[in-house]
Formats: C-alpha cells, sequence, structure tokens
C-alpha cells in the first residue's frame, strides 16, 4: 500500500463524483484523486500504470461491469495482488446479501454513502486516516 499514492474513485454519478471532489479538496489530503465512471476504465488504468495506489473507493451499481465483478477481477489478479490496495466498497444502499457478498471477495470495507455533506466528509476522513495509519505487506518491499 503506498500511502501517497492516488485514490482512485469508481463512480458512475457525476454529481457524486463532484461532491466527492469538494470533500476531498476540503479535507487536504495530498493524495491525487483519480475519478473512473466505469469499473472496465479502473481495471485497464490499474493493470497499465506503474502508480500503486492508496487505495480504491468502488460504488457496486456501475455500467458495463459492477463492482462485485470489478473486485473479483482485481481479487484474482496476481500483479494487483502484489500491490496491497485496499478495496472499499462506497455506495448508496446495503443488503445482507450485498454485504456478505462483498467480504466473500475481501473487500476491506463496505460503507453506505451518508445522506449529508457533513456525514460524507467524516466517513471520508475516518477512512482515509485509518488507511494512513495502517500497515501493509508491501510497506516491508
Amino acid at each position: 500500500m503506498n500511502k501517497a499514492g492516488p485514490i482512485i474513485v469508481i463512480e458512475d454519478d457525476i454529481d457524486d463524483q463532484h461532491l466527492l471532489e469538494e470533500i476531498f479538496d476540503k479535507l487536504g489530503y495530498g493524495n491525487e484523486i483519480i475519478y473512473f465512471a466505469d469499473g472496465n476504465e479502473a481495471l485497464e488504468f490499474l493493470n497499465k500504470t506503474d502508480l500503486h495506489p492508496f487505495l480504491i473507493l468502488s460504488d457496486i451499481n456501475m455500467p458495463k461491469i459492477n463492482g462485485f465483478e470489478l473486485r473479483n477481477k482485481i481479487f484474482t489478479n496476481e500483479l494487483l495482488q502484489t500491490k496491497c490496495i485496499p478495496y472499499l466498497f462506497f455506495t448508496t444502499t446495503a443488503t445482507k446479501k450485498a454485504v456478505i457478498d462483498a467480504y466473500a471477495l475481501s473487500v476491506q470495507g463496505f460503507f453506505v454513502k451518508p445522506t449529508t455533506v457533513s456525514q460524507l466528509e467524516g466517513t471520508l476522513r475516518k477512512i482515509i486516516e485509518y488507511w494512513q495509519e495502517c500497515i501493509a505487506p508491501s510497506q516491508y518491499d
């Protein structure tokens, strides 16, 4: 895990992207935020880039491939596994089945997007600060 690396946000709703961008700007973390509206674009980027992202925040309901399919492709990709990129679902709703399915794919977190900007800001702050404190195997390379 590269704590200075970019944060990958996979979100197909452009309004949500803009809101997240405003909040990340306000929080002032030094990480670049890279947005993708579709899981295939994100997967292509992750497979081709030399960058080692800090973490991935992924919606579940997206066009082309959904968040579960994307997580499975990343989880079973040996190259991406070695990058130790935390993968978190950040979505509008949760069902028991969705949460069980997510953790079966070894996601590192499942979050329902809060309904207010201040709650969303607080949730993002907690997520980033938690992962900044975590130690990953890739830190010992």
